[in-house]
């Protein structure tokens, strides 16, 4: 076991890199789901783009690279925060309470890591940090 100490100081010396991985990740999952929606993917068709579910897979697709980027990561995580709410209350809340048996599961998880990415911003490996020390809040 790691004495606290050294993890503290392994958690310091890399807290930045993990938050990098952890947002291209993020973002490069949210693409795919774009994707999906966008130009079709796994069996799927593409959506009309002027429905609600191509607006989504177009918040997905942009949201996702904005959030690989780090560019304006807090009003692009709104953003699809929202989305993962209103897709939740419209395709799955009505199918059941639970989110695990309704299938909205994802959804919040989506819309919990966006809500975290609203306040914490970019990071220190990102646009916003490039191009504004006011557009991310992580020191």
């Amino acid at each position: 076991m790691l004495h606290h100490d050294k993890l503290d100081a392994f958690r310091a010396k890399y807290n930045d890199l993990a938050f990098l991985v952890f947002r291209v990740l993020i973002g490069l999952f949210f693409i795919v789901h774009g994707v999906q929606k966008v130009f079709g993917l796994a069996g799927k068709d593409p959506q009309p783009l002027a429905s609600l579910m191509g607006v989504a897979g177009i918040i997905e697709l942009v949201g996702g690279l904005f959030i690989v980027l780090g560019l304006f990561t807090g009003l692009v995580a709104l953003i699809c925060a929202i989305e993962m709410a209103v897709a939740y209350f419209m395709a799955h809340a009505p199918k059941g309470f639970l989110p695990l048996l309704n299938g909205g599961e994802l959804a919040l998880i989506y819309f919990a890591v966006f809500l975290y990415l609203i306040f914490e911003g970019g990071g220190k490996y990102s646009l916003d940090a490039k191009l504004c020390e006011k557009c991310t809040p992580r020191k």
